[in-house]
């Protein structure tokens, strides 16, 4: 899909076996920003997937609050249920940053389109924890965005590389 500034794409699959996925995702556009989240619930089925509809809820209401901000929502609203890992970048089309953190195991990746910026590559700081149950310390980092940059986030059903 076409976002005045970006273009967005999601491949998802359904565990065999079962009928639901626990994996979710928000792209929510606002002003000059996009806010763009993958969260995986953790293990698989009816209850993975509720946990990562309670974060995709949250972030959908609260997309104009800090992506820390965002983090520690989510844990508070996912306590009852049985976590998460997600990861999260906020796109400001007017300075052409993204700030993005995660937590948990779902990886994120820019990768410049002018092979002359260096690094070529940039990959996301993962925090270990479960949104729900172990909150770390949360970090972002801004990065700077160039036009046809490409990020990319994956859950563990995609292997790295």
């Amino acid at each position: 899909m076409l976002d005045a500034f970006i273009e967005w794409e999601v491949v998802q699959a359904t565990l065999q076996g079962q009928n639901k996925s626990g994996d979710g995702y928000l792209v929510k556009r606002f002003g000059n920003s996009v806010l763009v989240a993958v969260v995986d619930g953790l293990g698989h089925g009816e209850q993975a997937a509720a946990a990562a509809k309670i974060a995709v809820d949250v972030l959908d209401a609260n997309a104009h609050d800090s992506v820390i901000s965002l983090f520690k929502r989510s844990h508070d609203a996912l306590r009852q249920s049985r976590g998460v890992v997600m990861s999260i970048a906020l796109v400001n089309g007017l300075d052409a940053t993204m700030t993005w953190t995660g937590v948990g195991n779902v990886e994120g990746l820019v990768v410049r389109a002018d092979p002359e910026i260096k690094p070529e590559k940039e990959s996301l700081l993962m925090r270990p924890g479960v949104l729900g149950s172990t909150l770390p310390t949360l970090y972002a980092s801004i990065i700077q965005m160039m036009p046809g940059d490409t990020f990319v986030f994956a859950t563990d059903g995609i292997r790295s590389g």
